[in-house]
């Protein structure tokens, strides 16, 4: 019995998508194309390599800022006073925002300018969503952080 390719509709990984077309998804990784029925994972070759750096690694940074106030918070919960509990956490979250705002914000400039067809996809909508959630959380934070009389 030959093998028969199978044609794939979707992707058969996790949708991570920056990117979209009919027959490209592309994320901050790498490219997966449609050909011949069949999804195949490509390297980034068409993006300016800085950018696609700088949106890689204050994408990255953004994850380790948001884990880091986590930790912090817990801590925080036990260790400070009233007054300057939430403080730092309030910082991070800060901070994670800005790297989340950088790397949309690049992406946006700086790849699929002028392109007719195609459209962004979930996690690009999703790293925006996630922009605006984190700066509230860290102006809660701030707010919260009121001083005990």
């Amino acid at each position: 019995m030959a093998d028969k390719e199978q044609p794939v509709s979707k992707l058969k990984c996790l949708d991570k998508a920056w990117w979209l077309t009919e027959t490209v998804s592309t994320d901050l990784w790498g490219r997966w194309e449609l050909v011949n029925s069949a999804w195949h994972y490509t390297n980034l070759k068409d993006f300016p390599e800085e950018y696609l750096q700088a949106v890689q690694a204050t994408s990255v940074l953004a994850c380790i800022f948001s884990i880091l106030a986590l930790l912090v918070f817990v801590a925080q919960l036990f260790t400070l006073p009233k007054g300057q509990r939430f403080t730092y956490t309030g910082v991070l979250q800060l901070l994670a925002c800005l790297c989340i705002m950088i790397a949309a914000s690049i992406y946006s400039a700086e790849f699929h300018q002028g392109k007719e067809v195609g459209g962004y996809g979930h996690s690009y909508i999703l790293a925006w969503i996630s922009f605006v959630l984190t700066l509230l959380l860290a102006i809660t934070y701030l707010v919260l952080r009121k001083k005990s009389e």
